[in-house]
Parts: structure tokens; C-alpha cells; sequence
């Protein structure tokens, strides 16, 4: 216990240094969606800092504990890279101006603070969680990290083949591409990113929590299943639909295609 708690205090400051930078970032910048890079970074920073303290304290089984860093650090990464385009600029992301009631100079940094950066810090904790088990505990369940590894493979998967998917759409000229992408993974579900997000993170919790035994796994599961409904419900496809039904071809695809878990299109229209 000891050791957890070491990690889990772990977990809570290296969250709350990368949103106090990225807080100082937006400030700078004067937009809030900085904060989409910060995302997959502060969970390869929660990672390493739990790995280093759990390493140094000799808790937690060390094999694990690296495929654990490598997991999270490859999505991270990967998400920070993919999504760097979308803060690199002072455009505001609509999702942030409607969740914070305006642009970020009309409703100042502490409403920008309250609704967003304290919140993603947060959050960030509580689904790194499994991570924060993993790297200090020595129980290790192996045939549950094999499949956690599995579905956090399928996960990535999707995650990148669906955003190289909408990238070559995007890339093609406006007139001659479809107006929405229905083809690929898109045509099972309208958000295989977000899709494959949540299953990178019940992946590593079946690696780092469930494989650390059954109490381990139920007081870890909020984990991904936060991670679910914030893709789903919260700042994901939901959110983002409300823009998204109000262009042409949308609603008619959104009728026929999943909203967020694969499967096959819907032969006739559906509300």
C-alpha cells in the first residue's frame, strides 16, 4: 500500500506541473486547445514518474512496469504528434468556446482553469490509475497482460488507421471527395479514433490493473471506463456531433453508421 500511495502522490504532481505549463501555454497562446497535446503527454509524464519512483522504491515487477511506460508513451506520443497541427495556430477549437461560454480572453483564464485544465489534470489521475497500480505492485497475472496488450494493439489500430483514414480525405480536393467519409473503418462506426482511444485505455488496465488481481482490477475499473465516457459522452463524439450534424450528408450517415462501437451499417435510416 505504501507503495501505491507513493505512486498515486506521484501521479497527482506530475498532473498538476504539465497543466500548470499548459495552462501558462494558453495564456500565451490565447487559446485553450493547446490542451489537446497536453493530453496524451501528461499520461507518458504520470507514466515515467510512477515507473522512476517505483523502480527506485523496488516495487512493482520491472517487465511490467517498462510494458506499461511503453504502452501509454506509444499512444501518447502518438496522439500529441497527430494532434499538434490543431494548436499550432490561435484558432480556437468550437468544442472549447462552447464549453467555455466564449473565447478564452472574453471569459478569462480562472473559468479556462475551473472548466478545463483542473478538470483534464484531474481526470488524467483517475485513468491513470492503472497505471499508478501497476508500476507498484509485484502480483502479476500474466495471461491478463497478454490480453490487455491484445486489445490495446486493436485500440491503436484503430486510432491510427482511422485517423490516416480522415487525413487522405481531407487531403483530396473538395470538390471531388464525398462530403462525409463512409468508407474503411468509417463506415462502421462515425469514430474509430475515439473508438480505438477507449480501447487502448481498457487495455492497459487490464495490464496494469486487472493483472494485479481481482481488488486491483475493481478499484481500478473506473479508469477506463471514465476514459469511455469522456470519448463518448463528454468532450468527444458527442460534443463534437453537434457540430458535425449541421453539414450536408451528416445526418443521413449518422442514421445508418454507429455512433461509437464497430458494427455494420444500418440497411435503412434510423433516428
Amino acid at each position: 500500500m505504501p507503495d501505491v500511495l507513493a505512486a498515486g502522490l506521484t501521479a497527482l504532481v506530475v498532473a498538476g506541473l504539465v497543466m500548470t505549463a499548459t495552462t501558462l501555454e494558453a495564456r500565451r497562446r490565447g487559446v485553450v486547445v493547446v490542451v489537446d497535446v497536453a493530453w496524451g503527454l501528461v499520461f507518458v509524464a504520470i507514466a515515467i514518474g510512477c515507473a522512476v519512483v517505483g523502480l527506485a522504491r523496488d516495487a512493482g515487477d520491472s517487465t511490467r512496469t517498462v510494458l506499461l511506460v511503453a504502452l501509454v508513451a506509444a499512444w501518447g506520443l502518438r496522439l500529441a504528434w497527430h494532434l499538434r497541427g490543431r494548436a499550432s495556430g490561435d484558432h480556437e477549437d468550437p468544442r472549447y468556446e462552447k464549453m467555455l461560454g466564449g473565447r478564452l480572453d472574453e471569459v478569462g483564464l480562472v473559468v479556462a482553469i475551473r472548466k478545463v485544465f483542473a478538470v483534464q489534470g484531474v481526470a488524467a489521475v483517475v485513468i491513470a490509475l492503472p497505471v499508478v497500480v501497476g508500476t507498484a505492485t509485484d502480483d502479476v497475472w500474466w495471461p491478463i497482460v497478454v490480453v490487455g496488450a491484445l486489445v490495446w494493439v486493436v485500440g491503436l489500430v484503430f486510432e491510427a488507421v482511422g485517423d490516416a483514414q480522415l487525413a487522405s480525405y481531407r487531403a483530396r480536393p473538395r470538390d471531388e471527395r464525398p462530403q462525409v467519409l463512409d468508407t474503411g473503418l468509417w463506415r462502421y462506426t462515425r469514430h474509430p479514433n475515439y473508438f480505438g482511444d477507449a480501447c487502448v485505455w481498457w487495455g492497459i488496465w487490464l495490464v496494469g490493473g486487472l493483472a494485479s488481481g481481482w481488488v486491483a482490477g475493481l478499484a481500478t475499473v473506473l479508469a477506463p471506463l471514465a476514459m469511455t465516457w469522456f470519448l463518448s459522452e463528454a468532450t468527444g463524439a458527442k460534443l463534437l456531433e453537434k457540430t458535425m450534424m449541421q453539414r450536408p450528408g451528416y445526418p443521413e450517415y449518422a442514421a445508418r453508421t454507429s455512433r461509437f462501437i464497430p458494427r455494420a451499417p444500418r440497411r435503412s435510416p434510423m433516428a
